[in-house]
């Protein structure tokens, strides 16, 4: 896939020295951005030392990226721990020089790295700086903010629109982690596929407090990379300028044969996204689900699983249609968009149910132990996790109890008010 990319940064209006840094190596396909801070310049000596460190590290292990194979979930790992590891080796170095200069303890900074590989994309990311997809027109935050704000707002000790009334206000801009502060930083990273037409804006805090979705997509839409980076410069500093402002933009040209992989990447991200299980995750946690799961294709007559057997798996039926049977006996039938096997996750119970595909079919199935390995790592998204989960089998209980009622005394049949979503957007 060729890439298209360009860059723009900006003191701002109200600063007199500009802390962000931004690296571009068109070789490796790296793109990091970095927001310091720090009194003495410190900020800005963080931002470089950072983003040169980044660098530094993956150019010596380039060796590794050549041996990298995109169908290859290990290499996925690879890869993001080398991102994990060169920010680390980045904190050391900010670290280290602080502890050679007193006047320079303390100083530290932000980082969002980008690293395209074959038809995949990699990010590392600390900090309250971030990184946009565009997509089909629709913007998505792959990153998420370390910061004061988010923290509680995740911890569901205030909402998004108190925020500015309240005793936390003046800690709008305080981070809960930064690269370089101390010796070691926690890492977040994250890998996805990338397709023909995606376009990527890593940026500063000097950015994106002036922008909204509707500003980003409309102005990474345009026809000319080389315009971007300006034009979003410009529109934060038009609407005040506070801080430095920086953008990298980075769009992704498609070539013969790339639809047919689009076409099937997002077709299996909205099928993810329309089951209830998943209805309410963000499009990076909906990529964390999609990278633990394993694709399935069933013939005519071939079974997910049988009867008796010990369940391992949710499956979601991608494509196609799976009849589910007991002792031979037809009970239900389950289209594409649906899933089955969801007890699983809990515990290891023999199957109920046959599951046998009844035409050609496509399923994702996703294991016990992933799943829980989920939860563990993503707290947030074990909590949107368990109460989709909760809801589903709530709703199934529901329709049994009301089934029953019918059945047994239809003038009892009861009307249950179904409780609000806490998650609905």
């Amino acid at each position: 896939m060729e890439v298209r990319y360009f860059a723009a940064t900006d003191v701002g209006r109200k600063r007199a020295a500009n802390e962000d840094n931004f690296l571009v190596d068109h070789d490796l396909r790296l793109f990091v951005v970095a927001d310091g801070m720090g009194g003495h310049a410190s900020g800005e000596i963080a931002s470089a030392l950072a983003v040169h460190a980044v660098r530094d590290v993956i150019h010596r292990e380039r060796t590794l990226l050549g041996e990298y194979d995109d169908e290859d979930p290990r290499s996925h790992v690879e890869v993001c721990t080398l991102l994990e590891y060169a920010v680390h080796c980045a904190g050391e170095r900010i670290h280290e020089r602080a502890q050679k200069e007193p006047e320079k303890r303390g100083m530290g900074t932000t980082i969002v790295v980008l690293l395209l590989i074959g038809a995949r994309g990699f990010i590392a990311y600390v900090g309250d700086s971030r990184i946009y997809l565009v997509r089909a027109g629709i913007v998505y935050q792959l990153t998420e903010d370390h910061s004061l704000k988010n923290e509680l707002i995740r911890l569901g000790k205030i909402r998004a629109d108190e925020f500015d009334d309240s005793p936390y206000a003046n800690l709008k801009n305080a981070m809960t982690r930064a690269v370089g502060v101390y010796p070691m930083v926690e890492v977040d990273t994250l890998d996805f596929d990338v397709i023909p037409g995606d376009a990527f804006l890593l940026c500063s805090d000097g950015l994106y407090e002036y922008l909204d979705d509707s500003d980003i997509g409309r102005t990474m839409a345009l026809p000319e990379t080389r315009e971007v980076p300006g034009r979003l410069v410009e529109l934060a500093n038009t609407r005040g300028g506070k801080d430095n402002i920086t953008a990298v933009a980075v769009q992704i040209a498609g070539e013969a044969g790339d639809n047919d992989r689009a076409n099937e990447v997002n077709f299996t991200l909205d099928r993810l996204k329309a089951v209830p299980l998943f209805r309410q995750l963000s499009y990076q946690q909906l990529v964390r689900i999609m990278n633990v799961a394993r694709n399935r294709t069933l013939d005519v007559g071939q079974a997910i699983f049988r009867e008796g057997d010990e369940g391992t798996d949710l499956h979601v039926v991608l494509r196609g249609k799976v009849e589910l049977s007991r002792g031979g006996v037809r009970i239900a039938e389950l289209p594409a968009g649906t899933h089955l096997g969801e007890m699983a996750l809990i515990d290891a119970s023999g199957h109920t149910v046959t599951a046998t595909a009844v035409e050609p079919s496509k399923v994702l199935a996703i294991s016990r132990h992933d799943f829980y390995e989920i939860l563990r790592k993503e707290p947030a998204l074990a909590v949107k996790l368990l109460w989709s989960f909760v809801r589903v089998l709530a709703e199934r209980l529901r329709a049994t109890t009301a089934e029953l009622t019918h059945a047994r005394a239809p003038e009892l049949e009861p009307d249950v008010p179904v409780a609000e979503d806490p998650f609905a957007p």
